[in-house]
C-alpha cells in the first residue's frame, strides 16, 4: 500500500495553500513529485487510484493529489477566479513541496491549468501531461457549461444526495456524472448543501474558455516536455488542434501527441492504459 500524508491549508481567512494529499510508497522518501490536477467540479481524490498505482510502480516519485481553487477543500481563495490564478496557486504549492523535480498531470480543466503552470514555472518542472484537454480558447463539447447551468437552476439545499442525482439524471446526464456531481454536497443540520460557490465557479469556467495557451505549446519552456493525451472517444482536443500539436512534434519541439483508447474520463475508462503511460514516461 502507499502511504498518505494529508495537508490542510492555512487557518486564516484567506488560505495560503491549496488543499492537497501526498502519496508515497512504503519506506520511500521521494524528492520528486507528480501533481494531479482534476477537472471542473472535481477534486484531487478523483485521481487517488491512479496515484496509488503510480507510487507502487515508481517509488522514486511521490504523488500529490491537489484540490484546485474553489474545488474540494480549497475554498475561500480570493478573486480573480481564473486559470492564471489557479496556476499561480499550483506553482506556490510546488515551491512549498520543495522537490528536486516536478511533473504535472492535468485533466480537462486541470490540463489547461497545468499548461499555464508551465508558462510561469520555476526550476524543476520537467513534464506537463495534458489529459484530454486543449490549449485553444473557445467553448468545448464536454458539457461543463450545461451541467453548471443546471446546478445553478436547482435549489441550494437537498434532503439527500439521491435527490440531486435524480435531478441531474432527469436533465439527461448519465449515472456516472450524476453520482459524481453529488460528491460535492456536504451534510449540514438542515440537509445537504454545495461545498463550493457556483457563481465563482462560473467565473473559472469562463476563464477556461477564454484562455489561449498555444504560445506555451509552440515555444515550451526550456527543459519542459509537454505530452498531450488525446482520448479516442474524447471531444475536447479537436482534430485541428491535434494536427497542430503533431506538426510541432514533427518539427522537433519538445511536444508529444499520444492517442489513448478511452473516453474523456480516462482515469475511469482506461486507468490501466493511462497508468502504463505515466509509469513508462516519467523521467528515470
Amino acid at each position: 500500500m502507499s502511504h498518505t500524508y494529508p495537508e490542510s491549508r492555512s487557518s486564516g481567512a484567506v488560505p495560503a495553500l491549496l488543499a492537497h494529499r501526498r502519496l508515497f510508497a512504503p519506506d520511500a522518501r521521494p524528492n520528486r513529485w507528480v501533481l494531479f490536477l482534476h477537472g471542473f467540479l472535481g477534486a484531487g481524490r478523483n485521481w487517488g487510484s491512479i496515484g496509488r498505482g503510480l507510487v507502487r510502480a515508481r517509488p522514486d516519485w511521490g504523488v500529490v493529489l491537489v484540490d484546485l481553487r474553489l474545488h474540494g477543500d480549497s475554498q475561500g481563495f480570493a478573486p480573480p477566479h481564473t486559470v492564471a490564478s489557479s496556476s499561480a496557486d499550483v506553482n506556490s504549492l510546488i515551491l512549498h513541496l520543495g522537490g528536486r523535480e516536478t511533473a504535472i498531470v492535468g485533466h480537462s480543466f486541470g490540463g489547461k491549468v497545468a499548461l499555464a503552470c508551465a508558462r510561469s514555472s520555476g526550476a524543476g518542472l520537467r513534464q506537463v501531461w495534458v489529459a484530454d484537454s486543449t490549449p485553444a480558447p473557445g467553448r468545448t463539447e464536454a458539457g461543463a457549461s450545461r451541467l453548471l447551468a443546471l446546478l445553478c437552476s436547482l435549489p441550494d439545499r437537498f434532503d439527500s444526495r439521491g435527490q440531486l442525482v435524480s435531478a441531474v439524471q432527469s436533465a439527461g446526464f448519465n449515472t456516472h456524472i450524476s453520482e459524481w456531481t453529488a460528491t460535492n454536497l456536504v451534510r449540514g443540520p438542515d440537509g445537504y448543501h454545495w461545498r463550493f460557490d457556483l457563481s465563482s465557479l462560473d467565473l473559472l469556467l469562463e476563464s477556461f474558455y477564454r484562455e489561449d495557451l498555444w504560445p506555451v505549446v509552440e515555444t515550451p519552456p526550456a527543459g519542459v516536455e509537454l505530452l498531450f493525451l488525446r482520448a479516442t472517444r474524447g471531444s475536447i482536443l479537436d482534430d485541428a488542434s491535434a494536427a497542430r500539436i503533431a506538426r510541432l512534434e514533427a518539427d522537433g519541439e519538445c511536444v508529444r501527441l499520444i492517442e489513448i483508447e478511452g473516453g474523456h474520463w480516462l482515469n475511469m475508462s482506461n486507468p490501466r492504459g493511462l497508468l502504463d503511460l505515466l509509469v513508462d514516461g516519467l523521467p528515470r
